[in-house]
């Protein structure tokens, strides 16, 4: 595609987490940064992430490996497009290259003034274009459905007490664990090195803070440093600008044996908001980690109750 972007980085210290992998916060801020690239490439004008389908981790990479991060914009409807994230790793000494994560995301233009963008149809060069191309409609027919089946689901649970009651008999174990000593609460006071040239908080930031929150959570049940294995259904439902406070929320949701649900949720506030106690909810989602001890053997979370 001719509205390709390849971004670089090098594995440094200060990317680091704990183990001396790359952490998946930096990550996240670089595969949204090279993705809106790619978006703003085809759109002539700035572009804002919306969503981010499921993003999967599947290899680690350490302090003095480098990053490659290859986005293209598969198809352009009226006014979203959607982007194709591949991220690997490459090592400097052996020169061997793994896959460490594919994604797609859905950018949205913003208009110049009050005229609207039209976004024009993607140029096709190879197969593989075609083909993504062809994918993303149905990739887009899966996205919206997600969104109404798990509005679907809330009503339901508000409605129903008999529902919530069910699930509580069935959490009550004797060695469950309250999933309130899990919850976390973080501030973020949104700067201009956290957002573009419009203002907007980068959608990467809010993801690498969002993972921050979460992983303190999930460390609360596991007594290690847990890893991130995907992050699900993150979606973006307005938008956040500097000056504002960010509050996060997170939470264990539910064990898994050997892997750990955290929901957060992010609420905005601006000066007169904040004083007012009425948040504006921009956005919300589900990250999945596992744990594993010094001989990287999984560790098995204990079962919670909520």
């Amino acid at each position: 595609s001719l509205m390709a972007v390849c971004m670089c980085q090098a594995v440094l210290p200060a990317h680091a987490g704990p183990r001396g992998e790359l952490g998946a916060g930096p990550l996240l801020r670089w595969m949204d940064a090279a993705a809106c690239l790619a978006a703003e490439k085809h759109a002539g004008v700035s572009c804002v992430t919306v969503s981010m389908d499921d993003i999967q981790f599947e290899e680690a990479a350490r302090v003095g490996q480098i990053i490659a991060i290859r986005t293209k914009v598969n198809r352009a409807f009226k006014t979203s497009m959607e982007v194709g994230i591949k991220v690997t790793v490459q090592d400097v000494l052996t020169n061997a290259e793994k896959i460490v994560s594919v994604a797609y995301a859905t950018y949205v233009a913003k208009p110049v003034g009050a005229g609207k963008v039209e976004l024009k149809p993607v140029q096709l060069l190879s197969t593989e274009d075609h083909l993504e191309h062809s994918l993303a409609i149905e990739r887009r027919r899966i996205r919206l459905g997600y969104v109404q089946v798990f509005q679907k689901l809330m009503q339901e649970s508000n409605k129903e007490g008999d529902f919530l009651l069910s699930i509580e008999d069935t959490c009550e174990e004797k060695d469950a664990l309250s999933t309130e000593r899990t919850h976390v609460q973080s501030t973020e006071l949104v700067l201009p090195p956290h957002a573009n040239h419009h203002g907007n908080t980068f959608g990467g930031q809010i993801m690498a803070w969002m993972q921050t929150v979460a992983s303190i959570s999930a460390s609360r049940l596991c007594r290690s440093h847990p890893i991130l294995k995907s992050v699900n259904m993150f979606k973006f439902w307005g938008p956040s600008f500097v000056g504002d406070r960010l509050v996060f929320n997170a939470i264990v949701n539910n064990t898994f044996h050997n892997s750990v649900e955290v929901g957060v949720r992010v609420e905005a506030y601006n000066c007169e908001e904040w004083i007012k106690a009425q948040p504006r909810h921009i956005n919300s989602a589900f990250l999945i980690f596992s744990a594993v001890n010094d001989k990287g053997e999984l560790l098995t979370f204990p079962r919670v109750k909520p």
